[in-house]
């Protein structure tokens, strides 16, 4: 059993049950496990982060949701190695995050934050490029081939056009595409994304969930030279549009005051008790031969 707010409580779903697809290349298993256990975070004495368990795997797209204040955003810092936690364990491939140096950890894990830089002076291809500095030797530049790279995630994310544009002198939802366009441009084969889909349109929403799972699963045919089954990637998402998250997800955690409340495969944690017990609202959830649709009721 798992607590959430107010004294609500979820039976934990068998969070393996599910079938993850099969990748071929380097990094299916092992390296790209990242492996949480009993995580804490406390501020100012209150715990923020409170013995929180998940594992990501490769091959899967998973989404963190719950309400705002739940401490999603906090995890997904913790999991980048931004933020240290007060107790507990996250292990990388086996290993302790605080073993790897910072730039053996960028090669390996890809962040993007909720919030937006606007990188002053810099156009959209020039940022995307700033994705590739973990893997360049000190002073160098980024060559043809990271050219071709990061042109290629911008076309992959609706961006090719903007390439030479000003981040500064994009919309809101551009500037979330070039973030993402950057975060595919680095590389890392774990890829922890805060709110990708905060500003965008329905159709760009869409596509970016689709090219986040498509990673995920080691579909990368906008990488070039990529192979048709390329090696698989471990993908979470902190999300609010449930929804989406039916649509795409593999998994769910769903958080409340810092604890996990519920997670386990997709189906089995968006249930309208988890809905109303965890974000208090009633909730009718549809199921069928697709994925789950969520109807709110009221609050």
């Amino acid at each position: 059993m798992a607590e959430g707010s107010g004294g609500w409580s979820a039976p934990l779903a068998d969070s393996r049950s599910e079938t993850l697809p099969e990748c071929g290349g380097e990094g299916q298993s092992g390296g790209l496990e990242l492996s949480v256990r009993g995580l804490t975070l406390a501020r100012g004495g209150q715990a923020v982060l409170d013995g929180v368990s998940l594992e990501l795997v490769p091959g899967e797209l998973l989404g963190i949701v719950g309400p705002n204040g739940a401490g999603k955003s906090t995890l997904l810092r913790c999991l980048a190695g931004v933020l240290a936690p007060t107790g507990g364990d996250i292990l990388l491939g086996g290993a302790p995050l605080a073993r790897y140096s910072r730039r053996e950890l960028a090669r390996r894990v890809t962040y993007s934050p909720q919030e937006l830089e606007d990188r002053l002076g810099f156009t959209v291809l020039e940022s995307a490029l700033m994705g590739r500095h973990p893997w360049l030797p000190r002073f160098g530049a980024p060559g043809a081939a990271e050219r071709a790279l990061a042109l290629a995630a911008l076309t992959a994310l609706d961006m090719a056009p903007l390439a030479g544009r000003p981040v500064t002198e994009l919309s809101g939802g551009e500037k979330r595409r070039a973030a993402l366009a950057r975060a595919l441009t680095q590389g890392g084969r774990v890829l922890l994304l805060d709110e990708p889909t905060a500003g965008l349109d329905i159709r760009h929403a869409l596509s970016a969930m689709r090219l986040f799972a498509d990673t995920a699963a080691g579909r990368e045919s906008w990488r070039p030279g990529a192979q048709p089954e390329s090696s698989c990637a471990a993908v979470a998402v902190v999300m609010h549009d449930l929804n989406l998250a039916a649509m795409f997800c593999n998994r769910l955690v769903m958080l409340a005051a810092g604890r996990v409340a519920a997670y386990g495969p997709t189906p089995q944690v968006l249930t309208a008790e988890n809905i109303a017990g965890v974000f208090g609202v009633k909730a009718r959830v549809d199921t069928g031969d697709g994925p789950a649709r969520v109807t709110f009721l009221e609050a």
